[in-house]
């Protein structure tokens, strides 16, 4: 268990979001000739906390430092249309079709200086005999942007393809030789850190190696059912235990820690990216990092420096502000995105605020950096028991 104290008068339970979806709610979208709004169809938003950040936001006056677009969970296969097990309707080959339309629409604005996709760039159902072929179809559109795209590994990027064949087909350079954990400065002033969330994993290592041996041992463990990837009989966060989540080393831990002291003493603000989410609220607990609670420890030591995490995995919109400032913010999927709409958004970094401009399906989120705002963050209610 965990004991944290909530410090926004506004939230009443910390980590279970106030609003529900729309009883006729299907997809989480919005018509692409509305203006940006939240989506209030995803139970993830805490549009309460969004309520409570506002007054802190300043005009924009400040030049815009950078700007770089996102997009998650691509998932594309070359096979028909499906759905998920909880039947959620899932558009394989359009998802290609979404990403070219993304990525043209980034050139043509001519504001982006990189683009990250946030992991699981082709899915587990596409037959093995043509992983490669359809993954390098991906890799060549996102190619047309002309500018660095950055990558982290997804599960089902590790069902499809040895992790050393990823890391190299997705330029992923990690911090030493066979890691995919890495850093990068994308502005003076700026350091993104790139989580491997599948660094102890039973997906992508060989037989034997040491850190699938130790996921294998935490899955015996904690998850009592024959099939690991099911939750069945876990409460709470302890549903994270399933076999398509992962955790990150001591080693990684480790680094994480330096990284963060170095953009301490650099003065820099820190992003830091991941496929799995590492605060709960933001989506279901079956979709959180195994040891979650150790990484948010360290940001948590950092958060003079740390903005916000971003994340996939859960195919929906997320967000939640903690009580140390830290912003967390979940992405949804062009998989479950309908053909003819839109999954992706461009972030506008200004030095007292992060802005996501989101486009349809996506949310739209400004988010002010909170280092200099601690006294806006007293904590006003009683602690609440996370287990």
């Amino acid at each position: 268990s965990m004991l944290l104290r909530p410090t926004l008068p506004c939230r009443r339970e910390y980590f279970r979001p106030t609003f529900r979806p729309r009883a006729s709610s299907t997809v989480a979208c919005r018509n692409s000739s509305e203006e940006p709004v939240l989506p209030l169809e995803s139970e993830f938003v805490d549009l309460e906390i969004l309520k409570a950040v506002q007054p802190l936001l300043k005009p924009m006056t400040g030049p815009l430092q950078y700007t770089f677009g996102v997009i998650s969970d691509i998932q594309h296969a070359d096979i028909p249309d499906g759905h998920s097990y909880h039947g959620v309707p899932r558009f394989y080959r359009n998802a290609k079709v979404a990403l070219e339309r993304a990525v043209s629409n980034w050139k043509a604005a001519g504001q982006v200086s990189f683009a990250v996709h946030f992991g699981d760039i082709i899915d587990g159902f596409q037959p093995k005999d043509r992983s490669e072929e359809v993954l390098e179809q991906i890799l060549q559109e996102f190619d047309k942007l002309g500018k660095p795209v950055y990558h982290m590994l997804g599960n089902h990027c590790l069902v499809n393809l040895p992790r050393k064949h990823l890391n190299q087909k997705l330029g992923i350079h990690g911090n030493s030789p066979g890691t995919s954990y890495y850093a990068f400065k994308p502005h003076p002033g700026w350091r993104v850190l790139v989580v491997d969330a599948y660094d102890v994993s039973a997906l992508g290592w060989p037989e034997g190696h040491p850190l699938r041996k130790r996921a294998e041992q935490i899955l015996e463990e904690k998850n009592p059912n024959e099939n690991k990837n099911s939750p069945e009989g876990l409460e709470g966060v302890a549903r994270r235990w399933v076999k398509f989540n992962g955790g990150a080393s001591a080693a990684q831990v480790a680094w994480l820690k330096d990284q963060l002291k170095e953009a301490q003493t650099s003065s820099e603000k820190v992003l830091v990216f991941s496929h799995l989410p590492v605060m709960p609220g933001t989506c279901p607990n079956a979709c959180l990092l195994w040891n979650f609670e150790e990484v948010l420890g360290v940001l948590r030591d950092a958060s003079d420096v740390v903005v916000a995490t971003f994340a996939g995995h859960t195919h929906q919109n997320g967000y939640l502000l903690d009580e140390w400032g830290i912003h967390h913010v979940v992405l949804p999927a062009v998989l479950e995105t309908p053909p003819g709409r839109d999954c992706y958004g461009q972030v506008e970094v200004y030095g007292d605020k992060v802005v996501l401009r989101g486009v349809d399906c996506m949310m739209s989120l400004e988010l002010p950096v909170m280092a200099d705002q601690k006294q806006h963050l007293e904590a006003t209610a009683p602690p609440v028991q996370v287990i």
